[in-house]
């Protein structure tokens, strides 16, 4: 029995839930990318230097790297890849709240890492916003044609 494909109606949820994961899975590695070739250019924004500065740099690369892994089933399915899509929205969230936090317990005098910690914020609550909406297209309710 031939597969029926569906409905471009019933197709276009999945294609922009699938742009909208792919692009925060960008923006992360747009990170993790720099941070892991050149850590020495980013070290001074978080106010570390040296050889411990660019380990610590690119050890963040490296983690934002890894953290794009379940990113790569829920591009390739949304729909079905549930399970992952959960966890980069609870990894999203846990980020946003974290730095968050830590922006709002630094000291007085470090500008340059409030700086920093302020354009993190705004980069997870904008990638956060777009995988809830990304989520919500992929898993409403498929309606008859």
């Amino acid at each position: 029995m031939a597969k029926v494909k569906p409905s471009p109606q019933r197709r276009w949820p999945i294609w922009a839930a699938r742009v909208a994961v792919a692009t925060v899975c960008a923006w992360n590695l747009s990170a993790a990318v720099p941070f892991i070739l050149a850590p020495a250019r980013y070290a001074p924004e978080f106010e570390v230097g040296g050889a411990g500065g660019e380990a610590l740099v690119r050890g963040m690369g490296i983690l934002f790297l890894m953290w794009q892994v379940p990113f790569l089933p829920v591009i390739w399915n949304p729909r079905r890849h549930r399970a992952c899509f959960a966890v980069i929205l609870a990894m999203q969230a846990i980020g946003l709240a974290g730095e968050s936090w830590m922006l709002a317990t630094l000291p007085g005098g470090h500008e340059v890492l409030r700086a920093t910690g302020t354009r993190f914020i705004a980069f997870d609550a904008a990638g956060l916003a777009l995988l809830a909406a990304a989520y919500a297209l992929a898993h409403r309710p498929v309606q008859p044609v």
